[in-house]
């Protein structure tokens, strides 16, 4: 029994430091240098590229010249295209903000067969954020096959950066459901499952994403108003926002 004491408080200054070692990391992010603004909202658009995407990689290149329409309406966009494939690739484009460049750069990708990468994603998203701001995180994709924890600690720090991430699902994959839904929480963003036969709602959801990130919750607000269920939940999801 006194063993069983003793070892309870040898422990007991470990896990006081591990507290106060995360204390002290929440910290240091929530009082960084806040990121330099720019006159055009920034947007990273992010992509699973794996073989099982392929089918919807057409689809994907004609949203993202959706939603430059849609915010150009609103105000100045750039979008960051991002995407992983294969063993280990995970690229990443210039900042464009014309529509028909990016459709370019992404004729030029091809799909690979390969495991998920969303933890560098979301480290990639942070890392730009804490250079300039980034208005929001749009993720594509239909799989999840990480440590999810490691990934939610990343989500987690995306989060106290600003960025709030839009997870897309594309088919009902639950792993991918269930990680998806926790990165969306973490961050402030919010989680949309999609399928073939609500490929229209998909572009509405994007293009009001892409309406935030050029303009804030004011303009989300207006455009959601006309708009149905699915992007009036979006907007009321992303509101309560801090620094919008």
């Amino acid at each position: 029994m006194t063993r069983d004491v003793d070892k309870a408080r040898s422990k007991a200054p470990d896990n006081a430091q591990r507290s106060g070692d995360v204390d002290a990391f929440l910290t240091k992010l929530r009082t960084a240098p806040k990121p330099a603004s720019s006159a055009a909202g920034r947007l990273i658009f992010a992509l699973d590229a794996a073989a099982s995407r392929q089918p919807s990689w057409d689809r994907a290149m004609q949203l993202q010249g959706e939603m430059f329409q849609e915010a150009a309406k609103v105000g100045d966009l750039a979008i960051q295209l991002l995407f992983y494939r294969g063993f280990g690739e995970c690229k990443t484009s210039k900042w464009y903000t014309d529509s028909s460049a990016l459709l370019k750069a992404m004729t030029g990708v091809t799909c690979l067969g390969g495991q998920t990468q969303i933890g560098k994603v979301l480290k990639h998203a942070r890392d730009e954020a804490m250079k300039q701001k980034v208005g929001a995180l749009v993720f594509v994709g239909d799989a999840f096959e990480e440590d999810l924890d490691q990934v939610c600690h990343r989500a987690g720090e995306l989060g106290l950066a600003g960025v709030p991430a839009f997870m897309f699902q594309e088919g009902n994959n639950p792993l991918a459901a269930n990680a998806f839904r926790q990165i969306a929480k973490l961050t402030g963003g919010a989680y949309c499952p999609f399928n073939e036969g609500s490929a229209g709602q998909l572009a509405e959801l994007l293009r009001a994403v892409a309406v935030f990130a050029a303009g804030g919750h004011k303009a989300l607000a207006d455009y959601s108003a006309g708009k149905g269920g699915e992007v009036q939940r979006l907007a009321a999801a992303v509101k309560a926002l801090p620094g919008r």
